[in-house]
């Protein structure tokens, strides 16, 4: 194998011991005979079935599968930020492990990306194959980012994604943004596009998808905007809101002054007056927030890795 290979299949996988040789076999099929250098790259995100076993075998029999094993499990984003510090590709593509995307329609996401000049192409899967509840939530997903964060994808949360090895190189995910992985390329000014995929039911295993994500979604739609929007420049978020509250706050006290001076009305017992100095003292906390951030920012973001590794096979 190339010292870089034209293209890295990363892929990430939490008890999926049945689907490791299907999916290296339908791989194969369909990279093999590309006349493109490859590389498959598994990250068990800590595992509890076999799945690291047939990791094993298959790095046995073919050097061009890497894997990384977790002592427990991190979560998808550390997986997959796992697996793009062991790509060499100059192409990154990621996928589930669950067989559900269909290696078939790898080359075609390579000639949309080549024909249409795009950094990143997502796999649009327009008829799913997943249960009512799953769609539901897809659905009301992608509403919203579409609405945050300006981005006109139909399925900008599905993983099946091919990216040129800039974008994978301007990307730190954790918590749940490895969902918006689009949506952060296109604010850094990458080409993004997509094209429809055939998506399969699941023959093995059980789905990873929990009631859980529809609680985090939000928080996590929320820092996205935030950080796409006011990442370098953070005291224009927390400054608006300061500024505002203290604003209201002293034309709640020109008010109570004017009174005092025109009919004479006491202040001491105004509860207007507590809610002025309230919102005054709001205001400036705001405001010395944005000023911390503005100094944490500047320093630089040293983030620890997210994971710890136990075994790596090269």
């Amino acid at each position: 194998m190339p010292a870089q290979p034209d293209i890295s299949v990363v892929i990430p996988a939490f008890n999926e011991a049945q689907n490791v040789r299907p999916m290296y076999d339908a791989l194969t099929r369909v990279l093999k005979p590309s006349g493109l250098s490859y590389e498959l790259i598994w990250i068990d995100d800590g595992s509890r079935d076999s799945t690291w076993k047939e990791v094993e075998n298959l790095h046995m029999s073919d050097k061009r599968v890497i894997g990384v094993r977790f002592r427990r499990n991190f979560k998808k984003a550390a997986a997959l930020m796992a697996g793009f510090r062991e790509a060499k590709g100059s192409l990154v593509l990621t996928m589930d492990a669950d067989l559900q995307d269909e290696p078939a329609e790898i080359p075609r996401l390579i000639q949309a990306m080549r024909e249409r000049n795009l950094d990143l192409v997502v796999g649009w899967k327009r008829k799913r194959k997943d249960p009512w509840h799953k769609l539901v939530s897809s659905w009301s997903f992608n509403l919203l980012v579409r609405k945050f964060t300006g981005i006109t994808l139909h399925d900008s949360d599905c993983n099946f994604r091919l990216m040129k090895r800039d974008v994978v190189d301007h990307l730190d995910l954790y918590g749940g943004l490895f969902r918006y992985i689009p949506s952060i390329a296109h604010a850094n000014g990458f080409r993004v596009g997509e094209i429809p995929v055939v998506h399969n039911p699941r023959r093995f295993g059980k789905s990873k998808y929990g009631l859980k994500r529809l609680v985090t979604g939000p928080f996590d739609l929320l820092t996205i905007k935030f950080l796409l929007d006011y990442k370098s420049t953070p005291l224009h978020f927390f400054g608006f809101i300061g500024l505002g509250s203290a604003g209201l706050g002293a034309l709640i006290s020109a008010y109570l002054v004017v009174q005092k001076i025109i009919d004479g009305t006491l202040l001491a017992n105004r509860p207007l007056l507590l809610l002025a100095i309230l919102l005054i003292i709001i205001g400036v906390q705001f405001m010395s927030f944005g000023l911390l951030a503005e100094l944490i920012q500047s320093e630089g973001r040293r983030r620890s890795t997210p994971y710890v590794v136990q075994t790596v096979l090269r």
